[in-house]
């Protein structure tokens, strides 16, 4: 703070408060992993999958895909408790309760920071016009109510004319994102079908987790590639003209933070509400333009596409940002430094004075610490609005923010030129998108636990259709025949000829299938009403909506709770600051004081009369 000021001082001092308070998130969360591994051996969902072999699947593509049994998905139902046990619920409550309490803990350190700094009571000046608006609306003036001066203005047509431009303009850069990860949705859907007829058996075999792992490194170039076309200078242009700098910075800094939040998890909300939702069933399967059947979710469920997702862009985005931030202007400066050296020589460059060497450094960018803000920002949504589906995200934040502290300061102290010093009271609009997170991350937590993952129909089938139904209970042994009742029937010869598999099947019995297993809950091929959704469905769905509302309403409870018991300001700081009004008081009645008894005693000398003053 004493070296670059108060404005990059109180980002170093937000960056550690949140690193800090990164501890204990990294520890519950690896203690959810670590809690399905030790009750890994004792899953029935998992032993039922792995001991699954009479149960033979239906293709999970056209043509080359072909019948699998479902123990052969049983490494990828163990992967899947990993991170969907009995703990995921209790850690995505914590992790809403975590959000809430560090935001409003960073308010009282923010207060004790700005005291200790004296800005508690530093009200910045009123804030020049900027050039840029000057320029274009000089022409029409109208008198400013402050200052009493005329000013240019902006006619309130004009206004909302350019806010619908600027907002035009992002909805259309957000569709090109959409448009991308409709791309990647195509890639999926056709390349599963290439991988199942690939000549390497690792590969036919492990189609499906192959065209992910593919869809996510494609997914993650795609998202770097539009950040760097659609860059500051795009959304600099369709950014309106405000009338102050604060005003442009804030309007900026939202619509930047708006597209690069929609860039980064466009395709992590497809893989957790859409990716398998709307495939339809065997015989009767939806397609994309009449044409691609709609990717399914493996028969372990679609969560560890999800986790696959949140980890490879996680580390693959933060390991880039690393390299980026410190790799760029060490490239840069070796740069200057060589060119100094072909133009003065070795002992020319070596005799520059200090400050001469400082100025051959390379600037800070343009936009200040928007850069840094927007990294972690972006870090702690992905944080906090997956994390029931990937509790590490917390551990593996923490670990990139302990590097990134240390980045961050060799990069301010040695790779750049030292910025003019400014003062601020606050993170400024970055708290308010922190707390719109904060509230996105209990709704998206709420849907990936009852839509996402396999809780909400195990908790069905344990209290509603399983061995201990009517009982009272949900242990393991009340799981007794989950994935049977959780699989429907079809009757193969029912395939749409397009969808038909080019095997059989009589590899697994030696004569050809009669019928396949799918997850679903739909009536058999004989019922009255074939492939009809089963009462089961609906308990499912009703038990999901209300799920949905409940943990939403107590966790939105508990938040507004925890905020309204937790002060703005500490005890003792709120003391300090009473105390110091208190002697500032004292001292200045001491001083009117004084001030009345030294004219009074003047009067008294002069022999002037009194009229009762007081004292």
């Amino acid at each position: 703070r004493r070296y670059f000021g108060e404005k990059i001082g109180l980002y170093f001092a937000w960056l550690g408060w949140y690193t800090g308070m990164l501890f204990p998130a990294a520890f519950i969360g690896l203690f959810v992993f670590l809690y399905g591994v030790t009750t890994l051996n004792h899953c029935q969902v998992s032993k039922e999958v792995c001991q699954a072999t009479d149960i033979i699947m239906c293709p999970i593509c056209d043509k080359y895909c072909p019948f699998m049994r479902l123990s052969d998905s049983c490494i990828y139902a163990k992967v899947t408790h990993l991170f969907d046990n009995g703990a995921t619920v209790f850690f995505a409550v914590f992790m809403a309760v975590w959000a809430t309490v560090f935001l409003e803990f960073w308010k009282r350190r923010r207060a004790v920071i700005a005291y200790d700094w004296d800005l508690i009571d530093w009200e910045e000046e009123e804030e020049e016009i900027r050039p840029q608006f000057e320029a274009k609306y000089s022409k029409k003036e109208r008198m400013n109510p402050i200052s009493g001066k005329p000013e240019p203005y902006q006619a309130f047509a004009d206004k909302c004319s350019r806010l619908i431009v600027s907002a035009s303009g992002i909805f259309f850069m957000i569709c090109v994102v959409i448009a991308a990860v409709f791309g990647i949705v195509i890639y999926r859907v056709v390349t599963v079908s290439t991988f199942a007829a690939f000549k390497w058996a690792l590969i036919r075999n492990n189609s499906q987790v192959a065209t992910t792992g593919t869809a996510v490194c494609i997914n993650f170039c795609i998202i770097m590639l539009l950040n760097v076309v659609t860059s500051e200078t795009l959304i600099i242009f369709f950014t309106e003209q405000p009338r102050t700098e604060s005003e442009w910075e804030n309007s900026f800094t939202l619509k930047m933070f708006l597209f690069q939040f929609v860039n980064l998890n466009s395709s992590t909300f497809y893989i957790a509400f859409f990716l398998g939702r709307f495939t339809g069933h065997p015989g009767a399967y939806l397609r994309l333009i009449n044409r691609w059947r709609l990717e399914e979710c493996h028969p372990s469920g679609c969560l560890i596409d999800l986790c696959m997702q949140m980890g490879i862009i996680m580390v693959l985005k933060q390991t880039w940002n690393n390299f980026m931030e410190l790799g760029y202007p060490l490239i840069q400066n070796w740069w200057t430094r060589r060119k100094l050296r072909q133009e003065y020589g070795t002992q020319g460059k070596t005799s520059f004075p200090q400050w001469e060497k400082d100025y051959n450094l390379q600037p800070m960018n343009a936009y200040g610490l928007f850069d840094e803000y927007l990294e972690m920002i972006l870090q702690f949504g992905f944080t906090t609005i997956f994390v029931a589906a990937f509790p590490l995200a917390p551990l593996l934040a923490l670990l990139n923010n302990i590097i990134e502290i240390r980045l961050d300061a060799y990069k301010f102290v040695t790779q750049w030129r030292r910025p003019l010093a400014s003062r601020a009271k606050d993170i400024g609009i970055w708290y308010g998108i922190l707390e719109g997170i904060g509230i996105l991350s209990v709704i998206t937590n709420a849907f990936v636990i009852a839509v996402t993952s396999d809780f909400i129909p195990r908790l069905v089938y344990a209290y509603k259709y399983g061995p201990c139904a009517g009982q009272g209970e949900a242990g393991q042994k009340c799981m007794v025949g989950y994935v049977n009742a959780s699989l429907s029937v079809f009757l193969v010869s029912d395939f749409e000829n397009r969808s038909e598999p080019t095997s059989n099947g009589s590899e697994f019995s030696g004569s050809p299938l009669k019928y396949c297993r799918y997850r679903d809950y739909r009536d058999p091929p004989d019922s009255p009403v074939p492939y009809g959704y089963t009462l089961q469905f609906w308990h499912v769905l009703a038990a999901r909506l209300a799920f949905i509302i409940v943990f939403e309403h107590l966790v939105f409870c508990i938040k507004h709770l925890i905020s309204y018991l937790i002060p703005d300001l500490p005890k003792d700081l709120r003391d300090r600051m009473r105390r110091e009004k208190y002697l500032i008081q004292e001292m200045m009645y001491e001083a009117e004081l004084e001030r009345l008894q030294k004219e009074r005693k003047e009067r008294k000398k002069n022999g002037k009369s009194y009229h009762n003053e007081w004292p």
